[in-house]
């Protein structure tokens, strides 16, 4: 399994998202800015529901 990248790491891909928004809103701006398939992996393994800031993404991905 890969390491779960660092939520820092994360919000850098994910700058000009409106929120709420959808896990497939938040997988197609982290590939628009160039996220790598470690971030896009964890990103696409998130819940399928509208997450509203940044911060419930980071939380969603680092399972607390």
């Amino acid at each position: 399994m890969p390491d779960t990248p660092n939520p820092i790491q994360v919000q850098k891909f994910l700058s000009g998202i409106e929120y709420p928004a959808s896990r497939d809103d938040i997988v197609q701006a982290a590939e628009k800015n160039g996220a790598d398939d470690n971030v896009l992996g964890a990103l696409r393994n998130l819940p399928d529901q509208d997450f509203d800031a940044p911060t419930a993404v980071s939380e969603a991905i680092s399972g607390e």
